[in-house]
C-alpha cells in the first residue's frame, strides 16, 4: 500500500514539474517571438534589437527634446505633430525591422501601433521610454550644439555667386534620403556653387527669415537674390538645372 502511496506521489511530482518547464518554456518562446516580430519590449530586448544590421530607429519626441539626449544615428518624427509624423516616416523603409522610443513608451506605443497599421512590418517600442532605460544605467549620445548661425552671417554667405541652401537635418529621415544626391551634385557640379547648411534644429532665426515650413527645403541664390526653392525631396537634375 505504501509502495502505491508512494508511487502516486513521484508521478503527480513529475507532471507538476513537466507542465511548469512546459509553461516557462512558452512564456520564453512568447517573449522571444515578441522581440523578433514586434511589439512593448523591454530595455534589455531593445538593446539587443539595436545591435542587428539594417534596423531604424526612430525617436518620436519633439527636435527640442531629441537634443537633450538620443539614441545614435537616431531619426525623429514628433507624434504629436501629425503632419510632421506622417511626412517624415514615408521616409522609413516599412520592410525592415523600426525601433522606436518617447520618454515614457506612452508616445512610442501609440506610434508604433499606427506603424503597424499602416504597413511597417516589423515595429517594436522600448517600454517605460528612456526613462527605463536611464533607470537601467544605459547610456545616450548627446552633442554639442554649435552656435546658432546669425541672420546677417547667413546673407554674407549668400551675398555673391551661386549658393545652394540646403535646411536640413541629421534626425530628418528625408534629409538623410537626399544626402546622397547632394554628394552626387558636389561630385559633379561643385566649382559651378557654394553649398550653405541651415540645420533645421539650431538655425531657427535663419528659418524664420526664410521662412522655411518643412525640412528638407533648398533654395538656390544668385547674387543674394532667391530664384528657385522646392520642399522636399528633388532628383539630380533637377538640382542639377537649378543652379545653371
Amino acid at each position: 500500500m505504501k509502495t502505491q502511496i508512494l508511487s502516486s506521489i513521484l508521478v503527480l511530482l513529475t507532471l507538476s514539474c513537466s507542465s511548469s518547464t512546459g509553461e516557462n518554456k512558452v512564456a520564453d518562446e512568447m517573449t522571444e517571438t515578441i522581440a523578433q516580430t514586434g511589439g512593448s519590449i523591454s530595455v534589455k530586448d531593445f538593446d539587443q534589437k539595436m545591435k542587428a544590421p539594417g534596423v531604424q530607429i526612430l525617436d518620436v519626441r519633439t527636435a527640442g527634446e531629441y537634443q537633450g539626449g538620443h539614441f545614435n544615428n537616431a531619426l525623429q518624427a514628433n507624434w504629436l505633430n501629425e503632419k510632421e509624423f506622417v511626412d517624415r516616416v514615408q521616409y522609413i523603409d516599412k520592410t525592415k525591422p523600426v525601433l522606436v522610443y518617447c520618454a515614457s513608451g506612452v508616445r512610442s506605443e501609440e506610434a508604433m501601433n499606427w506603424m503597424k497599421q499602416n504597413g511597417f512590418q516589423d515595429v517594436s517600442n522600448l517600454k517605460g521610454g528612456l526613462s527605463a532605460w536611464r533607470m537601467e544605467g544605459m547610456p545616450l549620445e548627446t552633442k554639442a550644439t554649435r552656435a546658432e548661425m546669425s541672420v546677417a552671417a547667413f546673407k554674407a554667405s549668400i551675398k555673391t555667386g551661386t549658393i545652394l541652401v540646403d535646411i536640413g537635418a541629421e534626425w530628418c529621415p528625408p534629409c538623410v534620403k537626399m544626402e546622397p544626391v547632394l554628394q552626387q551634385l558636389q561630385k559633379e557640379k561643385g566649382a559651378q556653387y557654394n553649398l550653405v547648411k541651415v540645420d533645421g534644429g539650431i538655425d531657427i532665426a535663419v528659418m524664420k527669415e526664410l521662412r522655411s515650413e518643412g525640412l528638407p527645403t533648398f533654395i538656390v541664390f544668385k547674387n543674394g537674390k532667391e530664384v528657385w526653392r522646392k520642399q522636399g525631396l528633388v532628383d539630380l537634375p533637377t538640382l542639377s538645372k537649378a543652379i545653371e
